[in-house]
């Protein structure tokens, strides 16, 4: 191989290490650093960048994408002085890739102890309870602690996210218990609560079901009553005309004392009858109308022109449903006109005056 193709490649090879050196091609959502003999020249941002070979060199390749950092449990004493762990997610984005490079050695590591001081001071003014019950208040207020922190070193913290706040085991189970005693507490009360609704409707039903059946009742009394009422004025009524048509049939008879003093008689074997009847007592006008029955017998013809019709005791008993009321008529006629001869006796049978006619019956319907 001559001198000439050995320098020909030599310049070649001296070409493209030029080229390379010269020519930068930066990534998109991503920024260089541009140094000049140690110093910060230029910031390149993405696509093609021609800088100068052998005197400028890109330093750093910052992304300026939002990034997630996920840092592992810290502890943390909290205000009732209780240990727990507390991890930790931070979203953050570089917004200035000069700052994030030159104000600060390590920003991730940065962000981290800035991360667990700002969660102790938070978390150490909250008690376990308040601190387990209030994340949105310590993400919210640890996010602005990082984001005014971080914002001269050109980050910008979007979000900061607790993962898990764990107590320590006693009192994991101590809360268990707690859990358990106020569900317990809980069932008790709306068990409670379910037996006193239960109670008060039952009772309310009672009550009802008491004011319906005294409401029956009273409703039944009243029809009771008034069904009385309605039978007494009946009976009332009936006795009323009853005694009304008694009283017109004695009056339309024109009774007299031997009529009265014949009743009598009929009344004695009635007051007589009864087994303790031993003693009984005659009304004076009993005795008056015996008298005066007696007299009247006594002056009573053999033949007083009374009723000639006599009663067979022998005979049998026929349905007299058919009897003709013109014949009955005649006879009862007959027998006022003997009880009015026996009243005034005649010596003789001719001296009896003659019946007279019997009045006519209205047809039978």
């Amino acid at each position: 191989m001559s001198a000439a193709l050995i320098v020909l490649i030599l310049i070649a090879v001296l070409a493209i290490v030029i080229v390379s050196m010269t020519v930068k091609i930066v990534p998109q959502a991503r920024s260089g650093i541009v140094e000049r003999f140690g110093k910060y020249r230029t910031t390149l941002s993405a696509g093609l960048n021609i800088v100068m070979p052998f005197v400028d060199k890109v330093r750093y390749v910052i992304d300026l994408r939002e990034q997630v950092v996920s840092f592992p449990p810290q502890p943390v004493i909290t205000e009732d002085n209780l240990v727990v762990s507390i991890d930790t997610v931070i979203y953050f984005q570089v917004t200035d890739p000069v700052a994030a490079t030159y104000e600060i050695a390590n920003y991730i590591q940065a962000i981290e102890q800035l991360t667990m001081t700002t969660l102790r001071n938070i978390t150490g003014g909250m008690s376990l309870e308040h601190a387990l019950t209030s994340r949105d208040q310590i993400n919210s207020g640890l996010r602005g602690e990082l984001d005014s922190a971080t914002g001269k070193w050109g980050i910008r913290v979007n979000r900061v996210e607790l993962k898990g706040i764990d107590p320590p085991p006693s009192i994991i189970d101590a809360m268990e218990q707690q859990m358990r005693a106020e569900r317990n507490k809980r069932a008790a009360i709306l068990t409670a609560e379910g037996e006193r609704q239960s109670s008060i409707l039952t009772a309310e039903g009672d009550k009802q079901s008491a004011i319906l059946t005294a409401e029956g009742q009273r409703q039944a009394q009243i029809l009771t009553a008034q069904a009385d009422r309605q039978a007494q004025i009946l009976r009332s009524q009936g006795e009323a005309q009853a005694i009304q048509t008694v009283f017109q049939a004695i009056h339309d008879g024109n009774p007299d004392q031997k009529l009265l003093s014949y009743q009598y008689l009929q009344m004695l074997p009635k007051i007589a009858d009864g087994n303790n009847a031993t003693t009984w007592i005659i009304p004076a006008e009993l005795t008056k109308a015996l008298g005066t029955l007696g007299g009247t017998i006594g002056s009573i013809p053999v033949d007083g022109g009374g009723s000639k019709t006599r009663v067979d005791l022998d005979a049998d008993v026929v349905d007299d449903t058919g009897v003709d009321e013109t014949a009955t008529n005649e006879a009862v006629q007959e027998a006022l006109d003997a009880a009015k001869a026996a009243e005034n006796p005649a010596t003789t049978a001719a001296d009896v005056p003659p019946a007279p006619p019997a009045p006519e019956q209205p047809p039978q319907s």
